[in-house]
């Protein structure tokens, strides 16, 4: 059923959803809790990418429990998870798959990758050359494998999680345009504040704890299901092209926001209403969104770059040049 921005057939379908998220984000946050301590922020974002039918960018340093957030995160949803490490020298068949010759049946049969999976965390993917990199393009944005002309596609709902090390350290690469422009959002993680690492020694202190499963992938579909219904007028959707915009002209950005990055702001800022118990999204849902969505697809020129500019105070300058104004 197809829904406009201003009439809910099924508001009260709607309705009745928003109000059982915003428990359930409370819940599994709660749980990631019991085994990761301080990401509460992180678990929103994540929750936000899953709603949104979407992929994650982890950046951070090692040792900040990246993969164990990770881990515990689809051990919350109870989906099939799997985990890549990848390294110098991983080949995209280490992540697709491939066909091997099984001299029992004098054919050759497919052995699976790890891409066959619900939740995919693909660690320190940055440590991999572009070409095992582009392995996973058609698997993020079309939910398929394409293995020596036979495509085949992965299970619903399929989300990755890929962990990157800052491009400042050694052996690792930067992720090409396209392949960044696959992840919904980024998100980064430092170092936690002083009292969290000593709430986290406590926690490791007392005998090993594991989340409780809260979804499934049945329910996950369904919920995925409901975000179209989230209400939001059309001054809205003028609000995110003209932020869209607003980055491509902007002097110290040399690439801007794509058409695909102001459909990611819509879908966010939709998550992010009913993760807070609304069937309505507002401008507030898009610029609080707006950083996590645009901060890895804008360029910034080498020269903003020498004088020490950031790609999130060019994002703020966006939000502040861009005036929220209600079109009738």
């Amino acid at each position: 059923m197809t829904v406009g921005l201003h009439s809910t057939p099924d508001g009260t379908a709607i309705r009745k959803t928003a109000e059982q998220m915003r428990g359930l984000r409370d819940r599994v946050v709660a749980q990631i809790g019991r085994v990761v301590v301080g990401m509460e922020e992180v678990t929103h974002q994540f929750l936000i990418a899953l709603l949104a039918s979407g992929h994650v960018l982890l950046e951070g340093v090692p040792g900040v429990a990246k993969t164990t957030l990770s881990k515990t995160f689809a051990r919350v949803l109870g989906v099939n998870y799997q985990r890549l490490q990848f390294t110098p020298d991983l080949l995209p068949s280490d992540v697709t798959g491939t066909y091997i010759f099984d001299r029992r049946t004098n054919d050759f049969s497919l052995r699976k990758g790890p891409v066959f999976c619900q939740v995919l965390l693909a660690d320190e993917v940055n440590r991999s050359p572009a070409k095992t990199q582009a392995a996973l393009l058609e698997a993020m944005q079309e939910n398929q494998v394409t293995i020596e002309g036979t495509t085949l596609a992965l299970p619903r709902p399929f989300m990755v999680l890929a962990t990157q090390n800052p491009v400042e350290q050694e052996g690792v690469y930067r992720l090409p345009e396209a392949q960044l422009d696959r992840f919904l959002l980024k998100v980064e993680m430092g170092y936690p504040p002083y009292n969290w690492e000593v709430e986290m020694l406590k926690l490791h202190s007392q005998p090993e704890d594991e989340a409780d499963q809260l979804l499934n992938a049945e329910q996950i579909l369904e919920l995925q299901s409901q975000l179209a219904l989230v209400h939001g007028n059309e001054s809205l959707l003028h609000y995110i092209i003209q932020l869209a915009v607003a980055s491509r002209n902007h002097p110290e950005v040399a690439l801007g926001a794509s058409p695909r990055a102001a459909l990611c702001l819509l879908r966010c800022a939709r998550a992010r209403a009913l993760l807070d118990g609304r069937h309505y999204f507002t401008h507030e849902d898009v610029q609080a969104i707006a950083l996590g969505v645009l901060g890895h697809r804008l360029i910034l020129r080498p020269e903003a770059e020498v004088e020490g500019r950031r790609i999130a105070d060019v994002v703020k300058d966006i939000l502040a040049e861009v005036p929220v104004l209600e079109i009738a």
